[in-house]
């Protein structure tokens, strides 16, 4: 398939420019007069391949734009459209080109006699080993509508819990990094001005004035250096949690940060529930969804934990076992997975539990919003105090000897 870039003119007689993926300029021309319009030029743009292009790099598929194909494939399989239609609807509805592209090739490849779990698994960077599972799991129990209609609700709750949260964040990083640029300009170009009067007198200066000047005079001199050493420290913190031991650790330490850590436990906790259910519902065994939930939870602490539970559940031990032991699971989690294996309905009392943490981390964005707006009015308080007794008073002192 290729990417072709066309100027034509459109049924409101006016000139439209877009990109069309097709096999060829043939069939691109021909698609596009279909829709209506009269071409004015068509040229191909890129090639793709494996749906992997200079184009599919600049159009990363994201998490959003897999909840929308998940929803639009769920209603229409649940409507009887066939398979390999629906998935032809979808290219012509979807708007990123590199899921375009992709969703192609897929349909290609379901129409030539592939399963459809086995052509997205194949796309392991855009479809997760936990998405070709559940739909691996509604293609043998021939419930593939329920599972996608199942998988896109879950997909969208997830999506919304990190929007939410990710949103809760904007304000105070923004607010911080706002200060902190002002913090640099004043000490770089205000700071030097004033505090040159003060240093003219000879007069003997506070501590707070001596630090403020000797800050300003490394800052103007050597920002250079402070810009080389804040990339140096970026570049070395992202090698160190690329590597096992390092992201181990900075897993452990997310877990531990005060204010935070506690937010982080229950994201955890909500992806393994959520991922879980959605497995279980899908008619995924619980080893193998326990496998797949490890990758899915992203953090190395909870992933050892759930693997020696997959590996307990192997042995013949009930799930709750090891999570009764763990600090980082509440007892509530493992007493009420013991309760949903007795009773035979634990997908039931994962999605209660789920819904549960999913109302506490809302709970506690919110709390956190709350709580940021004095401690950002402290931090600011505290550097005007540092700036007025650093350079007012003394210049204050100064004007009242004369």
């Amino acid at each position: 398939m290729a990417i072709f870039k066309y100027k034509a003119i459109n049924t409101d007689k006016k000139v439209a420019e877009g990109l069309i993926e097709a096999v060829n300029e043939k069939m691109a021309a021909e698609t596009l007069q279909e829709k209506g319009f009269s071409i004015v030029t068509i040229k191909k743009q890129s090639e793709g391949k494996g749906g992997i292009s200079f184009l599919t790099v600049l159009n990363r598929v994201k998490g959003k734009d897999l909840v929308i194909f998940s929803r639009q494939f769920s209603v229409m399989i649940s409507a009887n459209v066939a398979l390999v239609q629906a998935l032809r609807i979808l290219i012509e509805q979807t708007e990123n080109i590199a899921l375009k592209m992709i969703i192609s090739e897929v349909a290609d490849e379901v129409d030539s006699g592939s399963r459809l779990s086995d052509a997205l698994g194949k796309r392991s960077k855009v479809f997760s080993d936990f998405y070709v599972n559940v739909i691996r799991s509604g293609e043998t129990s021939g419930k593939l509508d329920e599972v996608l209609n199942y998988l896109a609700d879950e997909m969208e709750k997830d999506y919304d819990m990190t929007s939410k949260i990710r949103g809760a964040m904007i304000y105070p990083v923004f607010v911080f990094s706002g200060l902190v640029a002002v913090g640099v300009v004043m000490m770089v170009f205000v700071v030097p001005k004033l505090t040159g009067v003060i240093t003219e007198t000879g007069a003997t200066l506070p501590i707070a004035t001596r630090i403020l000047i000797g800050t300003s005079g490394f800052l103007s001199a050597y920002w250079w250096l402070l810009l080389v050493i804040i990339v140096g420290l970026a570049a070395g913190f992202r090698f160190y949690t690329k590597r096992p031991a390092g992201k181990r650790q900075f897993d452990f330490l997310k877990l531990r940060v005060p204010i935070f850590g506690k937010l982080f436990q229950r994201i955890y906790l909500v992806r393994f529930t959520r991922s879980m259910n959605t497995l279980i519902m899908g008619g995924v065994t619980i080893t193998k969804s326990l496998k797949i939930a490890s990758e899915v939870v992203s953090n190395e602490i909870y992933k050892d934990l759930i693997e020696k539970t997959s590996q307990a559940v192997e042995d013949g031990d009930s799930i709750s076992s090891v999570f009764a032991e763990s600090e980082e699971i509440p007892k509530m989690v493992s007493q009420m997975m013991t309760i949903g294996e007795k009773t035979g309905k634990l997908d039931v009392i994962l999605g209660r539990v789920t819904d549960f943490y999913s109302r506490e981390i809302n709970n506690i964005v919110a709390n956190l919003m709350t709580l940021m707006e004095p401690i950002i009015m402290i931090i600011m308080g505290v550097a005007v105090g540092v700036m007025v007794a650093a350079i007012i008073l003394p210049m204050y002192n100064l004007a009242s000897q004369f």
